[in-house]
């Protein structure tokens, strides 16, 4: 088996989770190049509105979506290492492939300058957007190909290394990972494509996207060399595969086949399916509309740039929130279950009920800015921390109740929800906003007119999105009841 006998365990299981982690933050920067640099670099560019932003963003969720509910079935019937490979290779060449749309778009349109390009009006300027919105969304198509693995594959690891009772902390601290790259995506991507916009290559936000995209390819060569199955790595010893397989004497069907792998149709069949997709249906589309939006509306709203130094410090304050509070997200499911003796599902929802209510402040978002624009960034950051508390236990529930062999499976289900509801939420945003700007003082919300307006109906869908959530999943599944597969 490869299994070293020392008896002091081992903890190797926690290098699988840094490997998550990393392949999170790197999978979240690679989706945040564009939307930190669209508004202030590529928009003047391409002569891009609100929708045509939305237009993108949108078809990235549909498509990821559509991905996530294969992607899963390709990650259980391939093995999580082939699998994870795959996806992040697909992912890496994707981010990279956006740098080549300014090049692509003026082949098309015989234009032989950026400055031609940037200076363009009328039907040209016209033309040009549609035609590098297309380029753009097949770049975008690529990358959520890849992406849509991410998660599965992470999930099913994870469900590999640790113990149901840890389950959910381990996936905050890799989920973490979505934070972290959040955060670390605005104090570096801007610089980046401003240093070599000022260096005269291209625009400069190609370079962001091809640095950051490249990024992946060098994790893909630990990834090799680390991961194997726990009973076959040689990284773990006795003890800590002892700790990681306890639950096994818990398992309703014990038997020396291998486990029966549900159909795809089957796994329909089951609430638990369901109340994990609508989970993902009603949330995920608050978080990207979180990702993709917010540095656009600070610009937007507030004048503050994403290459300034004011842009780059509330984007940084929002995400530093999120990460900050969101490793909780896993310890209070554990504490519930070790102190008060609950059920790893039960302790989850209990968790998960407080952490809906984390992103209801998001209602009073609008008016805190015209206090300071701080608020904003930190009422944005306690509803992105909320959302990745939820996260983290909404994914461990299905490792309570699923047997293993299905976990990347319903994760992918689950995943296409979440992108429908997230293609849902961008598209009608960017069309929102575009409709709202353009009305001006003839739209009216709350108190609020014109583009205002159009970001406080948002602001309030994504407030009360989790506390809907919460309530359909315990009517559907009001108590924990694993699937056994006969």
């Amino acid at each position: 088996m490869g299994i070293n006998q020392n008896y002091k365990k081992t903890n190797f299981r926690w290098v699988m989770c840094a490997l998550l982690f990393v392949a999170t933050t790197v999978n979240y920067m690679d989706r945040q190049v564009l939307s930190l640099t669209w508004k202030d670099f590529i928009a003047p560019e391409f002569h891009w509105t609100d929708a045509n932003y939305g237009d993108i963003t949108a078809v990235f969720s549909i498509v990821y979506a559509i991905c996530m509910l294969f992607a899963g079935r390709f990650v259980d019937w391939m093995g999580t290492k082939k699998g994870f490979l795959w996806a992040i290779g697909v992912w890496s060449a994707g981010a990279c492939l956006h740098a080549a749309c300014g090049w692509a778009t003026m082949q098309v349109e015989g234009i032989g300058s950026v400055a031609e390009m940037t200076a363009a009006t009328g039907a040209i300027a016209v033309s040009i957007a549609t035609v590098s919105v297309w380029f753009f969304i097949a770049a975008r198509c690529i990358l959520a190909l890849g992406e849509a693995g991410n998660f599965p594959a992470a999930i099913k690891t994870t469900a590999e290394y640790f113990p149901k009772k840890d389950r959910a902390f381990a996936t905050s601290v890799f989920n973490a990972g979505a934070s972290v790259g959040a955060l670390a995506a605005p104090a570096t991507i801007p610089l980046l494509a401003q240093y070599f916009k000022d260096k005269g290559i291209g625009g400069g936000w190609e370079m962001a996207f091809i640095i950051i995209g490249a990024l992946g390819f060098l994790w893909m060569f630990f990834w090799v060399f680390l991961y194997s199955k726990p009973r076959d790595s040689k990284y773990v010893n006795k003890a800590e595969l002892e700790y990681i397989e306890q639950d096994k004497d818990d398992e309703p069907v014990k038997t020396d086949a291998p486990e029966r792998k549900l159909s795809f149709a089957e796994c329909f069949k089951f609430k638990q399916t369901w109340a994990f997709a609508v989970g993902k249906f009603f949330t995920d589309g608050v978080w990207w509309l979180y990702l993709f939006w917010a540095p656009a509306y600070f610009s937007d709203q507030y004048g503050y740039s994403s290459s300034s130094s004011m842009g780059i410090a509330l984007i940084f304050t929002l995400y530093l929130i999120v990460t900050i509070l969101s490793l909780y997200g896993g310890y209070l499911p554990k504490l519930f279950v070790e102190k008060q003796g609950m059920n790893p599902y039960a302790g989850r929802m209990k968790a998960m009920l407080i952490f809906a209510f984390l992103p209801l402040p998001a209602l009073f978002a609008q008016s805190a800015g015209e206090i300071s624009v701080w608020w904003p960034a930190i009422i944005i950051g306690l509803a992105g921390a909320g959302h990745q508390a939820w996260s983290a236990n909404l994914f461990s529930t299905i490792g309570d109740m699923f047997p293993k062999s299905a976990i990347a499976t319903i994760t992918g289900i689950g995943g296409m929800a979440g992108g429908i509801g997230s293609f849902l939420i961008n598209k009608g945003a960017g069309a929102l906003f575009t409709y709202s700007e353009e009305a001006g003082q003839a739209f009216t919300f709350m108190g609020f007119e014109g583009k205002q307006a159009g970001y406080m109906i948002v602001f309030c869908i994504c407030a009360v999105a989790y506390l809907v959530a919460w309530s359909i999943m315990k009517t559907l599944v009001p108590k924990y009841k694993p699937i056994v597969v006969r």
